[in-house]
């Protein structure tokens, strides 16, 4: 008579076939998380030893005043890109998902930009954007219009800055929203049409209000990834941010402290600091987007 396997043992293979998913999200994902709360107590210039200060990083991030410029030019941005942003995807998707031919072809050149080298594309819009020779400033004076200082001005950096956002995400997006659209059923639509609902009825008291958790995701997304820009505003003004540091966002003024000014320490702290205003401006656009549940009587 054959002996039963040890329960304890059952399941092993299972257990080691995941287990180098675990063992590498540990060494690369945990520990450095782990590690920087650590170094957010500590002053170290990454060569010397660390010193412990405690919680004065996080004092000295209340109240630097550069910090909260970031801050707020972030946020700033973000509701300048995302707002016409997710218009601009609602209106694709929908014009995708109508009646049109070569749909194909519309989604990848929609998505190309999200693919792109974000240098590269940045390299090319400080070329359209720039003061003297940019395209844009040439159609201006073209036009009899006085040219703007795109990448000078701090409310014509935050324009560059957000127009290049939008051009990078609005296709992503707009795919998002179309695989929404096509998972609402025609029957919905076909009794709207029964009920005498014209276009723009159809759109706004049956397409917006089930395409509501799309909507939310794509808000939530655009939230976390527009609290992290850095790439734009570094390439398009500057590590410094521009004048009056109109483009300083805030993982901008992270990677100045930590990997400019050698204050790992404080570096550390921004960044948890970064995190906590994710999270809190994520769960607010969660709570404002998604529909409240209503009880079932």
């Amino acid at each position: 008579m054959t002996a039963k396997p040890n329960r304890r043992f059952r399941y092993l293979p299972q257990y080691l076939a995941i287990s180098p998913f675990f063992v590498l999200f540990a060494i690369f994902g945990v520990y450095p998380v782990l590690y920087s709360l650590y170094l957010a107590f500590q002053r170290w210039d990454g060569i010397g030893p660390m010193q412990w200060v405690g919680a004065r990083n996080f004092e000295f991030l209340v109240q630097d005043s550069v910090f909260w410029t970031s801050v707020g030019n972030t946020f700033l941005i973000w509701i300048m890109s995302t707002v016409p942003m997710t218009v601009l995807a609602i209106l694709i998707a929908v014009g995708l998902n109508s009646s049109i031919r070569f749909k194909g072809l519309y989604r990848i050149a929609y998505f190309a930009p999200n693919v792109t080298s974000i240098v590269a594309v940045s390299i090319v819009f400080t070329s359209v954007f720039s003061t003297q020779f940019g395209v844009l400033n040439s159609l201006l004076k073209w036009v009899g219009l006085d040219p703007v200082g795109w990448l000078t001005d701090p409310w014509g950096i935050k324009v560059a800055i957000s127009v290049m956002i939008i051009w990078r995400w609005v296709g992503y997006n707009a795919i998002i929203f179309l695989a929404g659209l096509q998972a609402i059923p025609q029957e919905v639509y076909e009794a709207a049409r029964i009920d005498g609902a014209g276009t723009v009825q159809t759109f706004f008291r049956v397409t917006l209000p089930l395409l509501r958790p799309v909507l939310l995701f794509s808000v939530v997304m655009s939230a976390i990834n527009g609290l992290q820009i850095f790439t734009e505003a570094q390439v398009l003004v500057g590590q410094r941010g521009g004048p009056e540091d109109a483009g300083m966002t805030m993982v901008l003024y992270f990677y100045n402290q930590a990997f400019q000014g050698n204050d790992f320490g404080y570096g550390a702290a921004i960044a948890w600091g970064i995190f906590v205003l994710v999270v809190l401006f994520t769960i607010i656009n969660w709570r404002l987007v998604q529909r409240p549940e209503r009880e079932v009587r």
